[in-house]
């Protein structure tokens, strides 16, 4: 039996880990499972030292030890950002800083400290590898490479520019949907910022507080959901209530039914892959009323553990 263990990184409450690890576990496959946004520093302990063959040392997280020159893969699913765990100034660091410089300080070592390590384990199979992961999650890197693979992208504007905007909105019709989908909360409670239609008239002077990505919208019959694990593709057509603009504010409102992905796009997404090193990944269309795919995003669960 292969003692090698697995690191799975993701948060808490993962339904999808949980499937994997359960797996991994009938198989007799030792498991390393721990968030580095939320374990780190202090429920998990990094030490590691560079050797001829690359890092090595230990990774604990709870009762669990991973020995680092042993990982046979990483399984980078879907781990919160990592905070800024500290909230007095660094002696080391900021010997007369703030208490916010510090906690920005620390939680960039942590990114680049147990992050850069996760990254450089030697013999380790990613899925998919952090910063692949990162540098696809760039929503301009995704819509170039999409446009260059020969797949319908919506006209899109990216601007902090009002009159712009306006300009872009009153020429079709349009939505605005975040570049990011990182963490929000409105009074205290999780939310999110989903995609939304917008009108001339709704856009201000606000807009110019950053960058905002405006997109022509698709006269839609419903959305489509394609995964792509290797060079294999699983596609759903998800339908929303009348007027939904983002399914993913209507979860409890869907229907799902799976769908072919048609040969010539498969081969495109594999391809999308490849262009950002990554084995896996989620991507979103627009199901035109004539039957046309529009691609909207890549979706791969994306997070900032870098």
């Amino acid at each position: 039996m292969d003692e090698r263990p697995v690191l799975v990184c993701t948060e808490f409450e993962d339904a999808t880990a949980d499937l994997v690890i359960t797996e991994l576990n009938r198989r007799g496959v030792p498991v390393l499972r721990f968030d580095p946004g939320r374990d780190f520093p202090e429920r998990a302990v990094l030490a590691a030292r560079i050797g001829t063959g690359g890092w090595q040392g230990r990774l604990s997280a709870g009762t669990r030890t991973a020995d680092l020159s042993a990982v046979r893969a990483l399984y980078h699913r879907r781990p919160n950002p990592y905070p800024a765990p500290c909230l007095a100034p660094c002696p080391v660091a900021h010997p007369t800083g703030s208490a916010e410089q510090a906690a920005r300080f620390a939680a960039q070592e942590n990114r680049r400290g147990l992050g850069g390590v996760l990254g450089a384990l030697s013999g380790c199979l990613y899925l998919s590898h952090p910063q692949a992961v990162a540098r696809a999650e760039y929503k301009p890197a995704q819509l170039a490479a999409a446009t260059r693979l020969g797949l319908r992208v919506p006209t899109t504007l990216i601007t902090n520019d009002p009159l712009a905007a306006k300009e872009f909105s009153a020429e079709r019709p349009t939505v605005y949907k975040p570049l990011h989908a990182g963490a929000y909360e409105v009074e205290g409670e999780p939310a999110g910022i989903w995609a939304a239609a917008v009108e001339p008239g709704e856009i201000d002077g606000a807009v110019r507080h950053s960058a905002h990505l405006f997109q022509a919208r698709v006269p839609k019959a419903a959305d489509v959901r394609t995964v792509v694990v290797g060079e294999r593709a699983f596609s759903a057509r998800i339908t929303a209530p009348p007027g939904v603009v983002d399914w993913r504010a209507e979860y409890q409102s869907l229907t799902y039914e799976p769908v072919d992905c048609p040969e010539e796009m498969r081969g495109a997404l594999v391809r999308f892959l490849a262009g950002f090193g990554l084995s896996f990944g989620a991507f979103d269309f627009a199901e035109a009323r004539d039957g046309a795919w529009w691609f909207l995003e890549f979706t791969d669960l994306l997070s900032d553990c870098s």
